[in-house]
């Protein structure tokens, strides 16, 4: 799923504005301008779009977890990582609303889709494990749905 469609859903799930997604960044210690947000905003087919990295959307979800759990300043920063997979989001998300295993299979179920719990704990499993699986842009997409039904319900 294309960053820039990961970062219009999370502002629409959130309620938030394009100040407050610079703020979030600047928890991750990444400032950005207020204009270049803009630009991620926008449809891919409007005059000055932009995409949107995979070192800010990185910084955007490390900033995410801050934003809604708190920063632990006896943990050193973790190194961000790239490149930036539907699997990195699923687990960043996960991270920053603190959902649990039975939270994800209930939020997929709500949003639309229907998959077993292997299945789903393959995705959050490290790259090169031997049951890692790539979470697919269909998959992303229904939890997204489903943590915004929640979250705006």
């Amino acid at each position: 799923m294309q960053t820039n469609d990961v970062l219009r859903s999370i502002r629409y799930m959130l309620n938030i504005n394009d100040q407050k997604i610079v703020d979030i960044l600047l928890l991750a210690e990444l400032r950005v301008e207020l204009s270049e947000v803009k630009n991620f905003l926008k449809n891919e087919d409007e005059p000055g779009y932009i995409i949107c990295s995979d070192i800010i959307m990185s910084h955007f979800l490390d900033g995410l977890i801050f934003y809604k759990r708190g920063r632990d300043k006896d943990r050193p920063a973790q190194p961000i990582e790239l490149p930036v997979t539907n699997n990195t989001v699923l687990k960043k998300m996960k991270v920053a609303f603190e959902l649990k295993e039975d939270d994800l299979h209930v939020l997929l179920e709500s949003g639309g889709y229907k998959m077993g719990r292997s299945e789903l704990s393959a995705f959050l499993r490290k790259k090169g494990h031997p049951n890692y699986r790539e979470c697919g842009d269909q998959v992303l997409r229904y939890f997204l749905k489903g943590l915004t039904l929640r979250l705006r319900a």
